[in-house]
């Protein structure tokens, strides 16, 4: 993994830190619990499971090796009035510690979390927070409600799993996990006893890689250890990568999809570009330029990586205020009476901002 962070490294019952290097950490020493004040040094990941989904996570954490410095925190729609015994069943095919969720609970790497019943589930700064649920028997979407959190909390080290389950809860949240440049790994609808989930994910163009759940935990690895975090994005060829490489990408996209992407800020393609190409372990764009043309495809998912949508509502709360509070009463000083005023409002892909 390319993160810089500190390892402990425990000696009998004492424990020490042991110095940042650039060299990439051995398992043991990524296995080390750490102790952080923002959001934490290390991946977590998010599963989002429904029905079907036991078998899935026991088959998941099967192929899972403990030792790779990855926090899993599952998160599966439960009867509040039936007796679960979920931490039991799931410890049974992993040496990782299997633990329910309390409130206020620390996130450290190499452990899985269990959402308890009835309860809906936030993260801050690393600290898992448990809440009432507003509605118990009506309709709940914990898994959309704890990737949104995810992706506020963590950005680029959220990583999100959707399971076998019925319905469509866990796809909006992986949007939110992608706008904020974290990735997305789902459970193959044919692998799935039910498929709803995992299909909803895939139609609303949130998947990065598609697998069965025994194909998943190797996917996710690769990913982790090829991945440029936040900390080390410097060294990436990627982020380093001349104009004429990015622009072949650019026509490739317009070729492979006719959208044409030349406008875009520079920045926000490469950053997109980037996330895609190390999905792949490619290192240079020339090469993520190869594999575009190779690989027709890719050119499809490179759209719905740029055409994300993070709009809402009366996004942008400050811009909201300023606009009721000062222009629009400016607006009306200034006209008479029988005077027509007209506000133009670009659109959106799903207007809520055209509609706010």
């Amino acid at each position: 993994m390319k993160t810089r962070r500190n390892a402990v490294k425990k000696s009998g019952d004492s424990e020490k830190v042991m110095p940042s290097c650039s060299k990439p950490e051995s398992k043991e020493r990524r296995s080390e619990a750490i102790l952080f004040n923002t959001i934490p040094p290390f991946p977590i990941v998010g599963i989002g499971a429904s029905a079907g989904g036991l078998q899935a996570l026991e088959q998941f954490f099967k192929h899972m090796p403990s030792g790779v410095g990855i926090a899993f925190i599952i998160v599966q729609h439960l009867d509040p009035e039936r007796k679960w015994m979920m931490v039991e069943l799931l410890q049974l095919g992993t040496s990782m510690p299997v633990i329910q969720i309390t409130d206020q609970m620390k996130v450290l790497p190499d452990h899985i979390y269990l959402i308890p019943p009835n309860r809906d589930l936030s993260i801050l700064r690393g600290v898992l927070h448990l809440l009432e649920t507003a509605n118990p028997r009506g309709l709940r979407l914990p898994i959309d409600f704890f990737f949104h959190s995810m992706a506020d909390d963590l950005r680029e080290y959220a990583i999100g799993v959707i399971l076998s389950g019925m319905g469509s809860d866990g796809a909006d949240g992986a949007r939110a996990i992608h706008a904020k440049s974290g990735a997305v790994f789902v459970q193959s609808p044919d692998s799935a006893k039910f498929d709803g989930m995992p299909q909803s994910t895939i139609k609303m163009g949130g998947a990065d890689v598609v697998g069965s759940a025994i194909e998943l935990p190797s996917r996710i690895i690769e990913y982790v250890e090829h991945y440029t975090f936040p900390e080390g994005r410097r060294d990436s060829g990627i982020m380093d990568a001349n104009l004429g490489d990015l622009e072949n990408v650019m026509l490739l996209l317009r070729e492979q999809t006719g959208h044409d992407f030349s406008l875009y800020k520079n920045t926000t393609l490469y950053r997109r570009v980037a996330q895609r190409a190390e999905i792949h372990k490619i290192e240079r764009m020339a090469d993520y330029v190869r594999y575009m043309r190779e690989t027709p495809k890719e050119g499809e998912l490179l759209l719905n990586e740029l055409l994300i949508n993070v709009t809402s509502f009366f996004r942008d709360h400050e811009v909201w205020e300023q606009l009721s509070n000062e222009i629009i009463p400016k607006l009306l000083d200034s006209t008479h009476q029988g005077d027509t005023l007209r506000a133009w409002t670009p659109g959106c892909s799903t207007g809520e901002e055209a509609y706010s």
